[in-house]
Order: C-alpha cells, then sequence, then structure tokens
C-alpha cells in the first residue's frame, strides 16, 4: 500500500518534473550566488540532541544563496540557503528556505525581496535523541542582497537557532559568509548541487515521512 507522504511527494514530483522541461538545470532556485565562509558553534545552554549542534567547533562551509522561483528581481521571492559543512566525516547539506518564525508561522513559506529580512528553517526536522529537531538562521548584520544584487565585497552574519517544532528558538551558533569571486572578480553563481538525502548533517537522523516527501523530487533533479 502506498503511503500518503508517498502520494505528496510523487505530486511535488510531478509538478518539479513539468517545470523541469522548462528549466532542464534548474527548474526551481534558477538564481544563485556562491558562497563561503564558516559556521561556529558555541555550545552551551539547553543540548538539542544532536551531537554535531551541541559540541563546539569552526568548520568550514560552501554555501548558495537563491531566490527559489525564479521571478524578476523587482518581485519578492521564496529566499533559499543551501549550505555544504566540510567536516572530518564528510560533507553535509543544510537547506533552509523562507518562512514565518513563530508556530505556526515558521512552517509556511514566506516572499521576499532580499536575504536579510527573511528568517530561514529547515520546515522539516531533524530527528534527534531528544525528538524532532528544526534548524533556523536569521541575519545579524547589513542585508546582503539577493542574487542579482549581491555585492562583491558584501559580508553576510546569521545566528543560528534549533528549536522543537512548537518550542522557542535556541542560539547554538553563527554563519558567516561572503561571495566567492570569480577570476575577474565578480559574484557569480554555482553548478554545485546540495542534496539532504545523499549528504546527511552528521549526527543527524532523518524521519521515514520527511524522506518520502523529498527522495521523488530530489532524484529527479539528479537525472
Amino acid at each position: 500500500m502506498t503511503h500518503p507522504t508517498d502520494l505528496f511527494g510523487e505530486l511535488f514530483a510531478s509538478a518539479f518534473g513539468v517545470v523541469k522541461t522548462y528549466r532542464p538545470r534548474r527548474p526551481i532556485h534558477p538564481q544563485g550566488v556562491l558562497l563561503t565562509g564558516t559556521l561556529e558553534r558555541t555550545g552551551g545552554g539547553a543540548p538539542a540532541g544532536l551531537d554535531f549542534l551541541d559540541a563546539t567547533g569552526a568548520t568550514p562551509v560552501t554555501a548558495r544563496l537563491s531566490r527559489s522561483l525564479g521571478v524578476p528581481l523587482s518581485w519578492p521571492d521564496i529566499i533559499g540557503l543551501a549550505v555544504r559543512l566540510h567536516t572530518d566525516d564528510g560533507d553535509g547539506d543544510l537547506l533552509l528556505a523562507s518562512t514565518g518564525w513563530r508556530v505556526p508561522d515558521r512552517f509556511a513559506l514566506t516572499w521576499h525581496r532580499t536575504a536579510g529580512p527573511a528568517r530561514l528553517t529547515s520546515l522539516m526536522p531533524y530527528r534527534g535523541r531528544k525528538g524532532p529537531v528544526l534548524l533556523g538562521a536569521k541575519t545579524t548584520g547589513p542585508d546582503p542582497g539577493a542574487p542579482g544584487r549581491f555585492p562583491p565585497d558584501a559580508s553576510w552574519e546569521l545566528d543560528l537557532f534549533w528549536a522543537s517544532p512548537l518550542g522557542p528558538w535556541r542560539r547554538f551558533g553563527s554563519l558567516r559568509l561572503a561571495p566567492e569571486l570569480s577570476a575577474e572578480g565578480g559574484v557569480h553563481d554555482t553548478a554545485l548541487r546540495f542534496d539532504p538525502l545523499l549528504n546527511v548533517l552528521p549526527g543527524a537522523g532523518t524521519y521515514e515521512w520527511t524522506r518520502r516527501l523529498r527522495e521523488h523530487s530530489y532524484r529527479l533533479a539528479r537525472s
């Protein structure tokens, strides 16, 4: 018997496939900018139940800031931030999207012209030892802009948080990013693809229902 989340996942993949016929390279998140930086975990406070978040340390990252729908730059869009953590245990991918911050808004996507005002969350929870864990981020410094209007000397600083699905956000670290410039000294995009199903965050478990929702679309994106 087909699981309900499989059905929803297949519906998402069908819509994704239609868009892919018009945008074969990147059906969604077509506008992006390549970033690099450091994720710092401060530790302390209430433990999240995910070893990577609860430990202290600094981890180099490669990231991509994107606009999800690819509408004109003057229009608001869903902001996406994909982060690849380069750890001793291998690479792990974290995908964040602009949503609300409180309950129930943290489960609804939001639209912004630039990244600064956006609150970014994982939307779907990871499986921790103490239960489900959402991840979130919000800008603490100047608004860095968005793809198409991201200056080459921009520095993007974000605070990082975790929460249970209905609980308060708790800060666990920070993320500092800057554009990786081309040989000509300009901001540019990347062909790099981020996949949280293939590149799981170290020590973070996943729920079967979240995998079912995602796997059909991600398999299509890899093709």
